[in-house]
């Protein structure tokens, strides 16, 4: 019985990632292979190491068929997937839960012709900080 109530009352108390989930998204002038250059450039020009680029939009378009759609999302998509270890640190040491925030994403994206770059937001609190950086090496692949 107590399994149950404590179960319940999580359940109650959990609020759904999604539902705080937003992204914060910049017009790009250039074409999705200079945004990607640039992006790229702008996260390692901070000392930070890229870990992974997830193609997101090539994946998309060879699944489409697979998952019963015809609709093109993006012309190309992909997510530069990074840490930084001192920001990782300071973040985790104040809430080790900001772990579920890690590794950090910028995401470059063309959609129909109209290129952007974007990152998702973070929850208020020591995560902001993580925010300002991205919103930091956006900025910097967009001069």
């Amino acid at each position: 019985m107590r399994n149950i109530l404590t179960a319940g009352l999580l359940a109650l108390t959990a609020i759904p990632a999604s539902a705080a989930d937003e992204a914060v998204t910049y017009p790009f002038n250039g074409s999705f292979d200079d945004a990607a250059f640039a992006v790229e450039n702008a996260i390692i020009g901070r000392g930070l190491v890229i870990d992974y680029v997830s193609h997101t939009g090539e994946m998309l378009a060879r699944t489409a068929e697979d998952v019963g759609s015809d609709t093109e999302l993006f012309t190309e998509a992909d997510i530069f997937l990074f840490c930084s270890a001192q920001l990782s640190r300071k973040v985790m040491e104040a809430d080790l839960m900001n772990i579920a925030h890690c590794p950090y994403g910028i995401f470059v994206a063309d959609q129909g012709g109209e290129v952007m770059i974007g990152y998702r937001t973070y929850p208020e609190g020591p995560m902001q900080e993580v925010q300002a950086m991205l919103d930091e090496i956006v900025k910097d692949a967009m001069k």
